[in-house]
């Protein structure tokens, strides 16, 4: 019996039904040319003998009622407009966290109740934003994370967070994950405009590698982003309740041997777009072993993604000039339930170990809804702030015009406390 590809199973498992809606914001343009042998391509779809798409009928119906992206004045009705027009399966992703959302609940929560100290008699008549974050000129602090599947939320995906971003310029982190390639996000970015991009290293080295490589020539992206947070997946049980395509993937040898997501019944990881993602992704790095394969591969700064403690952050400390900075993170909440917040981090290594400030830039992600938490996480020392959920629901509200509202709603409420 002849072997079938995973592309064709996915194919297979959507027969007699139009898969473009579920295939296409999961997986980079060219993908079925790259990888569909000549007889699985049989030649073009009869539009008229698909099923009737209700769904569509109901959107459009909605239309009319939805707000205008210019009556939206913070986060929170960004997000709101974004909840309603994204799928479920869209919406579960982005929304889902580890377990009961408790870390993902405290990231904000923690900003909140650190408070202000205003002081008085200070000339506030200018007020500039611009700084520079790991080497790179930026408008604002607030930078973007790395935040998968994009295209899930719109068809312009990273590239239209990154056309978003060229505006002030803010610095954009590519997802390893990304529903675009490295090379069609950064196409269209200005020569100033500046990129990293994050890397889940996979049992399967060759394939990292490769990758390291295409990023090496890429002028815009300026450092790679080593992601430590996530050794295994979280268990995000509104992801996993919703169904979709890859979330049926079908794991590969090379995955079931050694990798950190084990199959379920039947050779299955289990459900959702999360879990599906992680397939594959090394559980074995470590500080010996991993940033010397690094050097290896790339002369790219290397900044360490998933700090949760000041005792890690001193190490990192120690691995100048190879590592330049660090962003304390706790994924969002997606991971380990629990885990602390990264203004807690944050506060430990300015109590605990603060000359990590003098060797290495300091970022935090994670909770931040207003424009009063970038300046708390700044004035605790952090040089940059990154947003990831709240890009990708700007980008469900309205493309790269709700992400650019989302930059810049940040932005003002930022000047406003500054």
């Amino acid at each position: 019996m002849s072997k079938i590809s995973s592309t064709e199973l996915r194919a297979h498992r959507k027969t007699g039904r139009d898969a473009t809606e579920e295939y296409d914001p999961v997986h980079p343009s060219g993908t079925l040319e790259e990888h569909l042998p000549p007889r699985a391509k049989l030649g073009a779809i009869d539009t008229d003998t698909l099923p009737t798409n209700e769904a569509k009928k109901v959107e459009e119906d909605q239309e009319d009622t939805l707000p205008e992206l210019d009556s939206l004045l913070n986060l929170h009705e960004i997000e709101e407009l974004a909840t309603r027009k994204l799928s479920r399966k869209a919406w579960a992703y982005y929304f889902s966290a580890g377990d009961d959302l408790i870390s993902k609940r405290l990231n904000n929560e923690a900003y909140r109740s650190i408070l202000l100290r205003p002081r008085i008699f200070v000339d506030c008549e200018a007020c500039d934003t611009s700084t520079t974050i790991l080497g790179c000129k930026v408008g604002s602090p607030i930078y973007v994370s790395p935040a998968a599947m994009a295209r899930l939320a719109h068809p312009s995906g990273e590239a239209g967070i990154a056309t978003a971003c060229a505006k002030r310029p803010n610095l954009q982190m590519i997802s390893h994950n990304a529903s675009m390639t490295p090379e069609q996000i950064v196409s269209s970015a200005p020569p100033h405009q500046c990129f990293g991009w994050q890397i889940y290293v996979q049992i399967d080295r060759p394939k990292s590698e490769a990758m390291l490589t295409r990023v090496n020539r890429l002028p815009n992206i300026k450092f790679i982003v080593l992601t430590l947070d996530a050794p295994v997946p979280g268990k995000r049980e509104h992801d996993e309740k919703t169904k979709s395509i890859a979330s049926k993937l079908p794991i590969t040898s090379a995955v079931q041997d050694g990798s950190a997501t084990k199959p379920g019944a039947k050779g299955k990881v289990g459900g959702g777009i999360g879990q599906s993602l992680f397939a594959g992704t090394s559980p074995k790095l470590t500080w010996r072993t991993t940033l010397p394969w690094l050097a290896e591969h790339t002369n790219l700064p290397i900044v360490l993604k998933g700090i949760q403690t000041h005792e890690d952050a001193y190490l990192a400390s120690l691995h100048t000039p190879q590592v330049k900075g660090i962003i304390l993170s706790n994924h969002g909440g997606r991971e380990m339930d629990t885990a602390p917040p990264a203004v807690h981090t944050l506060m430990e290594i300015r109590k605990y170990c603060p000359e990590v400030f003098d060797k290495i830039e300091v970022l935090v992600d994670g909770g931040i809804k207003r424009g009063t938490d970038v300046v708390k996480a700044l004035c605790l020392g952090a040089r940059g702030v990154g947003i990831g959920r709240a890009a990708l629901w700007g980008l469900g509200a309205g493309g790269p015009a709700g992400v650019e509202r989302t930059l810049e709603s940040k932005s003002i409420s930022m000047q406003r406390a500054m």
